[in-house]
């Protein structure tokens, strides 16, 4: 991933979320070391204190912590955390998005379940 310089999403988001997207991917596991803000800032070619504000919002979501001296490492439940937070906040504003279209397409809660379930067994 590169951080996309025309998003309107802040670079500090971007970094941040790109961690998430490690630790969920296994590739950060529980007390590996975290890319350092200097690190961070060469392989992405930005700010030291940019990258410094993404780690910061993982450290206060607590999925990073602080070892003075040694760095910021991943906190034992940081995958879980991501992935209740995730299911949480996005499956329900998506959730709540389906059921409001569906209701102004008077699709019945029948028929949108069918539909759910139809898509689940076409993943499958």
């Amino acid at each position: 991933m590169y951080v996309n310089l025309d998003s309107t999403t802040p670079i500090y988001i971007q970094i941040a979320e790109w961690l998430q997207h490690e630790i969920v991917a296994d590739r950060l596991q529980t007390d590996d070391k975290v890319y350092s803000q200097y690190q961070l800032a060469e392989l992405f070619n930005i700010n030291p204190a940019t990258a410094g504000k993404g780690l910061t919002i993982l450290l206060e979501e607590q999925l990073l912590y602080k070892k003075r001296g040694l760095g910021m490492f991943v906190t034992t439940d940081a995958k879980e955390r991501i992935l209740t937070k995730r299911r949480n906040e996005t499956l329900t504003k998506m959730a709540q998005n389906l059921v409001i279209e569906a209701n102004r397409l008077l699709v019945s809660d029948e028929e949108l379940l069918a539909l759910i379930r139809r898509t689940q067994e076409g993943l499958k």
